[in-house]
């Protein structure tokens, strides 16, 4: 019921005797979506990869974060947000090529990202970072202002390197399809408060930021193609809305590395 009752208070709700049975069915809903078949982290995902011409020098795109930042829910590279992200840079820049790497760990939350931090400095210097983070911090429950704090600490250190930072923030939680009505409701809700909490520490400490819930929450919610088998990852093609989504913050920053 602890799980519940925190859920509750979201909204504003008190699980009382006239709520037992709204309760029971959270609870319920909670176990189904913990015991779910959802889908693994393939190690391939987090290859560095190379997309594009030899002609000018390389642009280099870090990704940090969790799952999906990793790319789970598919079992390409070319699929995964990072993979669809070089591919149209490479494509736009007439020929120049991408150097894509990623220190994502899947189950990250955002004070994990210290960590992710310290091995996107070693060697050459990112020319982008993007970090996509949140989805545990929902899941999980934890304090989401500290969770937002965690995020800004990440971004000012990066900012501090020179390099530019993108944040796509939490996904529209009420769009999966892993929890049914009312969980998907209540943890939608959760969602959107750390996004708007992830936009204020990130914008400010520098990043610009993407609304990735607002900017593709409507296509998730419209088309279930854009989620892999178990309604919680994107699939390629939910990657790809993403990817569309972040491409001109990204150009942007690589813009702002390059003047600078």
């Amino acid at each position: 019921m602890g799980v519940v009752k925190r859920l509750a208070k979201l909204t504003g709700f008190t699980v009382a005797a006239g709520a037992v049975g709204g309760a029971a069915v959270l609870t319920a809903q909670a176990v189904v979506a913990r015991t779910r078949n959802y889908a693994k982290p393939d190690m391939r995902l987090a290859m560095r990869s190379s997309i594009g011409g030899t002609g000018k020098p390389p642009m280099r795109l870090v990704l940090l974060g969790d799952a999906t930042a990793l790319g789970v829910g598919v079992d390409r590279v070319a699929d995964t947000v990072g993979g669809q992200l070089a591919a149209l840079l490479a494509e736009g820049s007439a020929g120049r090529r991408v150097e894509l790497s990623s220190v994502a760990v899947a189950g990250s939350r955002s004070s994990d990202l210290a960590t992710q931090v310290a091995r996107a400095l070693v060697g050459p210097a990112p020319d982008v970072a993007l970090v996509l983070v949140g989805t545990n911090d929902v899941t999980h429950l934890t304090g989401i202002t500290e969770a937002a704090e965690h995020l800004g600490a990440a971004c000012r250190r990066l900012y501090d390197a020179n390099i530019p930072v993108v944040v796509g923030t939490c996904p529209d939680f009420g769009a999966l399809r892993a929890f049914a009505p009312p969980l998907r409701q209540l943890l939608g809700l959760r969602s959107r408060r750390v996004a708007r909490l992830q936009a204020a520490a990130a914008g400010a400490e520098g990043a610009v930021v993407v609304d990735l819930g607002a900017r593709t929450g409507p296509v998730f919610r419209a088309d279930e193609g854009t989620l892999c088998h178990d309604g919680f990852h994107p699939s390629a093609d939910g990657y790809r809305v993403w990817a569309h989504a972040l491409l001109p913050a990204i150009e942007e920053a690589a813009t702002v590395r390059r003047t600078a």
